[in-house]
């Protein structure tokens, strides 16, 4: 079976591997035929943060964990062959014609004409989880810093859960443009305009009760969502960080009574399934963050497009025949 490999920074091949015996894998544990899986941010690191040489190369399949696809062969008395089911990948990542999971973060996809969309239950199963965190969101003013594939759609969730103002934030206009589809308020693009009086004036002085930072990847954001918040308000970090150590203004967020709240993976068993019935009874639109679709083997490529937005990529599919 053919499989993506990094072998270097910014370099995947596609190579040939022997199909896993599942007799070598504890109970459980299920084999899965690939039909979409997508590039995430969190996967980008591994692509691009150079590893010792003795490092590479890095595991197959990695690092793409967003997948569904056919069951084909199970030790699960929960998945048959046949099932077709949406899985975090396990000991070989989603970047390959045929991966492994375990029973216990797979769930069977609902019905739906466009599984590309249903694909995406698994990064809205993420917002889910970070949204349960939050507590009652009517009417409060909100903003969302970043505009890739998860900050739109924590937009359209803070729209469906009741905010009054999404106000929403990035530095290239094709993505706000995709983010007054996903129902933002407002769109700031802080490449020439002070994101401060932004909020400061939209929200009649007030400043936000919520913001959330889906950036990630550098050190700088999380300063300024800081300065956008009301005494009392509450910040969410969902952007992934490649620093151990961040240079925070600890003195405004302690004088300032803010809540932080850090939000990273699922709850696998209750928001996927939340996540595809959003999707399936259409409450929530995710087709607009779909940009691209491309065979698998030409990972290379969509990793180089998500990575430089080329094509104004946002979300990019590959396709398994």
């Amino acid at each position: 079976m053919k499989a993506g490999q990094i072998v270097a920074p910014h370099h995947i091949e596609i190579i040939d591997i022997d199909k896993p015996n599942l007799a070598d894998y504890p109970d459980g544990t299920v084999m899965i035929k690939t039909i979409h899986s997508a590039v995430c941010g969190s996967d980008m690191p591994s692509f691009v943060i150079e590893h010792p040489a003795e490092r590479y190369p890095l595991g197959h399949g990695l690092s793409i964990h967003e997948a569904i696809g056919v069951v084909t062969d199970s030790k699960s008395e929960k998945f048959e062959v046949g099932d077709e089911v949406l899985a975090l990948p396990r000991h070989i990542g989603g970047c390959s014609e045929f991966f492994l999971s375990h029973e216990s973060v797979t769930v069977p996809l609902v019905e739906y004409h466009r599984k590309d969309c249903i694909l995406m239950s698994q990064p809205l199963g993420t917002v889910v989880w970070a949204c349960r965190k939050l507590g009652n969101l009517l009417n409060l003013d909100t903003v969302v810093i970043g505009q890739g594939p998860m900050g739109l759609l924590f937009t359209h969730m803070l729209s469906n859960l009741g905010a009054r103002t999404v106000l929403t934030t990035d530095l290239v206009d094709f993505r706000l443009e995709v983010s007054k589809q996903m129902r933002a308020t407002h769109t700031v693009n802080c490449a020439n305009e002070d994101i401060v009086a932004a909020v400061k004036e939209i929200t009649d002085g007030r400043m936000a009760d919520l913001v959330i930072e889906v950036v990630g990847h550098q050190t700088e954001t999380i300063n300024t969502c800081l300065q956008l918040l009301k005494r009392g308000a509450t910040l969410l970090a969902f952007g992934v960080p490649d620093d151990e150590v961040y240079n925070f203004n600890f003195s405004e967020f302690f004088r300032n009574n803010i809540r932080f709240i850090g939000s990273v993976g699922p709850d696998v068993p209750n928001d996927f399934p939340l996540a595809m019935d959003m999707i399936a009874q259409e409450r929530i639109d995710v087709s607009p963050i779909i940009t691209h679709h491309l065979p698998f083997t030409e990972a290379q490529k969509g990793f180089e497009m998500a990575l430089h937005k080329k094509d104004e990529a946002i979300k990019i599919v590959f396709d398994y025949s």
